[in-house]
């Protein structure tokens, strides 16, 4: 196994970009007076310009709500019919595509607590079927992250404090990390099993990223006891064992992170600032370095926002997409008008804009 270095690097000044205010990027996805809309996940379709998005109507629960953008999230249409179960959701909904072994994509969306549930659709998201049990068993936001692995399976990773892993569970003063998988493109899933697991710390929440190589995986992990930075393990061993967790630095603190690579092999990472000494803590922001960063503990090379939260912390479990002519769109919720409740808002970025003004 890779030694990881434990050694975080100095505090030290990074470049920093607003894009707050630069509202020729922003898409408004859905608003709806009045009522709260939250927690959005996307998916970009392979003809590179279709972007799925799911969310509930509410707080990490209700209804789930369904839109599609035909043209790399420009515009948006209106709220899709869905199956009349999906209004049963008790838990922030994801969205993945999965390949089986017989070459045959589907789209898999979870709804978690217990039983944790899915829904398929065979035709990538035309029609879906209805929200089902995959077991006996629950937990927190599943999945949040799914990642193929080198034999064809895929692992999904996800967390619990106890209540929902079995049902009728206590909330205890333990996180448990889990994983569990799946070798026939998402129609079974195994019973989950356990990564690692604290009270004195609460990880969770796992963002997954693969190194350039493809023969390391790191997930990154919110820290929600708020007693210390956000975390990272890694596996080099396709989800065997995983690595004793270690901080990352204040510039990639925060919750739900989710990451891409850019065309130039750069990572970008979005999520909840949650460092308390940070100017922006509360907003929805962003990081870019390169894997090394993470690997090393160094703080990247620069951090942006991408828009100011009216709120404490209520915001940005994103969606981020690459579209094939290098821009990012990433979609979050949050309470971007002062006094209103959260929708979901569309920010649309390129690389060498975020450098170009890192340099002004």
């Amino acid at each position: 196994m890779l030694c990881f270095s434990m050694a975080l690097a100095a505090s030290q000044p990074m470049p920093f970009v607003d894009l707050d205010a630069e509202t020729h990027r922003q898409v408004v996805v859905d608003r709806e007076a009045g009522q709260y809309l939250g927690h959005p996940t996307t998916l970009l379709l392979p003809d590179g310009k279709t972007i799925l998005c799911v969310y509930p109507k509410g707080h990490g629960r209700g209804a789930i709500l369904f839109k599609r953008s035909t043209d790399g999230g420009k515009t948006w249409g209106d709220r899709l019919p869905t199956p009349e179960n999906w209004a049963t959701s008790l838990e922030t909904p994801t969205i993945h595509r999965l390949t089986g072994p017989d070459g045959k994509a589907r789209l898999i969306l979870w709804s978690g607590l217990n039983p944790a549930r899915r829904a398929i659709s065979e035709d990538d998201g035309a029609t879906w079927g209805p929200l089902e049990p995959v077991g006996t068993w629950g937990g927190i936001v599943v999945m949040s992250s799914v990642e193929r692995l080198a034999d064809g399976r895929y692992v999904a990773l996800f967390h619990d404090d106890g209540r929902f892993l079995h049902a009728g569970g206590p909330a205890g003063p333990h996180m448990t990390l889990l994983q569990s998988f799946t070798a026939d493109g998402g129609k079974t899933w195994s019973y989950p099993e356990a990564i690692w697991g604290s009270s004195d710390i609460h990880l969770c929440e796992p963002g997954a990223v693969r190194s350039p190589d493809g023969k390391t995986l790191a997930m990154l992990l919110r820290e929600n006891k708020r007693v210390r930075n956000s975390h990272v393990m890694f596996t080099t061993d396709e989800a065997k064992t995983w690595s004793w967790p270690r901080e990352l630095p204040k510039a990639l603190t925060g919750d739900r992170h989710v990451a891409k690579y850019a065309p130039d092999g750069r990572l970008v990472v979005v999520f909840r600032d949650t460092d308390k000494a940070s100017p922006t803590v509360g907003d929805w922001v962003g990081w870019v370095g390169r894997w090394e960063d993470i690997v090393n503990g160094r703080p990247g090379q620069l951090r942006f926002r991408l828009k100011d939260n009216k709120h404490d912390w209520d915001c940005a479990y994103s969606g981020l997409e690459l579209l094939p002519d290098g821009t990012f769109v990433a979609t979050t919720y949050g309470h971007w008008t002062e006094g209103q409740p959260p929708y979901i808002l569309s920010v649309r970025f390129r690389l060498d804009e975020l450098d170009r003004a890192a340099r002004s």
